[in-house]
């Protein structure tokens, strides 16, 4: 009888080993994917993989050569975030040092930042202001903002949708005063940079949160998302479609700020009278026992997730009700006059008498309302109150992964994983239907906190043969007698520019992960 032995596929192996931070890495992104030149003949050598440690330096990795192509101190003290803004070729960073800076670093920018690794300076020789101002030059500074930082909870970001009424007026001169004398000429034809809004914790209350806008620098919105939660560990800001079956199609994306407390709470509020509007809490519960660590939400916005200090893996829903519809015009003649308006009486049901109670409650009721102003008519077409929104408490779904300590959770853009950062040095990825452990990655020694996916490019697979057939079509010509050794160097010529394409190509096709430790490496990993 024979027996068929199964062998054990080996584990997996990350396929390059970034050493260049000589402090524990917070935090990583991706930036500069170009799916179009991905999906095409021409490649280009832009993608970057950006990290930030906790001494506050920043390193620009170029995936094709798996090389630096610009270091510099960003913060004096740990950096808790980072963001890429690809559209306009800015990285975003978040200090301890109370400081929001948005840098442009552009390709022709890098040329001149220093690729010396933090790892590469003196041993004996300490992290200071002047050293990295002059060994490390930074790149051009295009907003900073003073911001809280004592909770150690990164920032959130989004596009603005519409405009803002607080800082409309605002807006032109702060632009106009953050850029260099060389861009001051602005023609009336200029298109205006891209306004974005940025969401941090606020400086005296905990369980509050505040939203920036950029480029005025100014905050427009002060949101209180809870009582007695905690600190805020966590924030999310995007704009959602509207979920009911009722909304039309030229229903507006609603703003919506999801915040993680320090209890294990998670709320969602929606803000939709603009971003400095009040919000409307739409979800709250607590599936953790634990601090949250980190959440991420869904490409298509209906749901997100969250890790925490324990076990536990939570997805919670993303419900956008749709806002009521503004009444209709009021003719002038059926507007009420100037004159004081009598209280309002007491509700009664026809042919049945009311009691005492009712009327006393109706009468309490009616004296704790404001008074409208007598001399203020209703504004014609204004909009009803919104009405009041039914707030959710249950999740979506709750795991219990026996894992306590996971990080840095990260959804990829396909929506089909997402992964995290443990304190046992392992990366857990995970399908996001079924929650289902699908790959455990261990080669760091010490605990990992920080996890970024690259965007999933979805290159022309008929294209790619195409051009293989047509690579080997040249190639078989070039063999021919007929040419000699002036076809034999062509030959070569082809296989060298081939190498390189598929190369960079690559370097942005591949389903890249990147895993940041405290002993200050960065695992990048070719998964799924």
């Amino acid at each position: 009888m024979s027996t068929s032995v199964v062998a054990a596929r080996p584990p997996a192996q990350p396929t390059a080993i970034l050493r260049g931070h000589r402090a524990q890495v917070h935090a990583a992104v991706f930036m500069r994917l170009d799916r179009t030149a991905a999906a095409g003949a021409t490649m280009t050598a832009d993608t970057r993989l950006v990290t930030g440690d906790s001494d506050g330096y920043v390193a620009l990795w170029d995936l094709a050569i798996v090389r630096t192509r610009g270091v510099w101190r960003a913060h004096k003290n740990s950096i808790l975030g980072i963001a890429a803004w690809d559209d306009a070729g800015q990285v975003v960073t978040h200090g301890r040092d109370h400081r929001l800076v948005v840098w442009q670093v552009g390709v022709a920018d890098e040329a001149r930042l220093s690729t010396v690794l933090p790892l590469d300076l003196e041993a004996s020789s300490t992290p200071s202001s002047a050293a990295s101002s002059a060994s490390h030059p930074q790149p051009w500074m295009v907003h900073v903002l003073d911001v809280n930082t004592m909770n150690f909870c990164a920032f959130a970001w989004c596009g603005l949708v519409g405009s803002v009424a607080a800082v409309t007026a605002a807006t032109t001169h702060a632009t106009a005063a953050s850029m260099p004398s060389t861009d001051k000429q602005l023609t009336p034809t200029s298109t205006p940079p891209t306004e974005r809004l940025v969401a941090v914790p606020n400086t005296l209350t905990l369980e509050v949160a505040d939203i920036y806008h950029l480029p005025s620098q100014r905050r427009i919105n002060t949101v209180r998302l809870g009582t007695k939660e905690g600190m805020i560990m966590a924030l999310a800001l995007f704009y959602a479609p509207v979920t009911d079956t009722e909304a039309t199609d030229d229903s507006q994306p609603t703003l919506v700020l999801i915040a993680a407390f320090e209890n294990g709470v998670a709320v969602a509020a929606l803000l939709r009278q603009g971003a400095d509007g009040p919000a409307d809490l739409v979800y709250r519960a607590q599936p953790h026992s634990q601090p949250i660590l980190s959440l991420d939400v869904a490409p298509d916005r209906s749901y997100f997730l969250t890790s925490a200090a324990d076990a536990v893996v939570a997805k919670h829903p993303i419900r956008v009700p749709a806002a009521p519809k503004k009444a209709a015009a009021v003719p002038a003649s059926t507007l009420p006059s100037a004159s004081p308006a009598s209280p309002p009486a007491p509700p009664t049901l026809a042919g049945k008498p009311v009691s005492l109670l009712s009327a006393a409650l109706a009468k309490e009721a009616a004296a704790a309302s404001p008074p409208s102003p007598s001399n203020a008519p209703p504004t014609r077409g204004a909009a009803t109150p919104l009405a009041p929104v039914e707030v959710e408490t249950q999740p979506l779904a709750v795991i219990n992964t026996k894992h306590a300590g996971q990080q840095g959770l990260r959804i990829r853009d396909d929506g089909r994983l997402f992964a995290t950062a443990g304190w046992d040095a392992r990366v857990r990825v995970y399908t996001a239907q079924t929650m289902t452990e699908v790959a455990v990655l261990k080669w760091h020694q010490t605990g990992c906190f920080a996890v970024a996916f690259a965007p999933v490019v979805v290159a022309d697979t008929q294209r790619e043969g195409e051009d293989e057939g047509k690579r080997k079509g040249e190639d078989e010509r070039a063999l021919a007698p007929t040419g000699g050794s002036t076809a034999l160097a062509s030959r070569h010529s082809r296989r060298d520019t081939s190498v390189k394409e598929r190369r960079l190509r690559h370097a942005v096709t591949a389903h890249w992960l990147a895993v940041g430790s405290k002993d200050g490496k960065v695992s990048l990993w070719d998964i799924f």
